[in-house]
């Protein structure tokens, strides 16, 4: 199953929009990122399966290939661990999740499953704003800076748990 989200990639003092598109489909158990991720990203598997399993989800036991496109353009940081994680549970959990695409998302995931601050909050918001997204998600502590970019609306969080309850209404 696919399932897409959107993020940001910071470019300086600037952002564009990233879409995390993750896959879940047979095979054995893996996770592989593409799309120039720098090393922070391609850790965000072993963040994001502590996470899940921490805050109650199920990681899934197949193979997932996540994807951040536009490809060539380098993906730097942490911020990609929530959209990832939500892409997972978007194309595997039971209820799954709403569409996501027109949601941008952001957010470094403890190992406990607590959404942590992350750099870029209000360039990721405005190139949100930009592509006409419906809502930014960011850690709580980034919510303010995210507003100021006076576009979408923005819901801060402090857990996964809270992010997935807060997209299943």
């Amino acid at each position: 199953m696919l399932a897409r989200v959107r993020s940001g990639a910071l470019r300086g003092i600037d952002a564009l929009v990233v879409d995390v598109e993750v896959d879940v489909s047979s095979g054995l158990p893996h996770t592989t990122t593409v799309g120039l991720p720098d090393g922070a990203v391609r850790e965000a598997a072993d963040r994001i399966r502590a996470a899940l399993r921490n805050a109650g989800f199920e990681y899934p036991q197949r193979r997932i290939t996540v994807n951040l496109a536009p490809a060539g353009v380098r993906k730097e940081g942490t911020h990609y661990d929530l959209p990832i994680a939500l892409g997972i549970l978007a194309a595997e959990a039971k209820p799954p999740l709403p569409d996501l695409a027109p949601w941008c998302v952001l957010g470094e995931l403890g190992l406990d499953g607590h959404v942590h601050r992350v750099r870029g909050a209000l360039p990721i918001a405005a190139a949100a704003k930009r592509a006409g997204l419906h809502a930014i998600l960011v850690p709580a502590p980034n919510a303010a800076e995210a507003a100021l970019a006076d576009g979408p609306a923005v819901i801060g969080v402090d857990t996964l748990a809270e992010a997935v309850a807060h997209l299943r209404g």
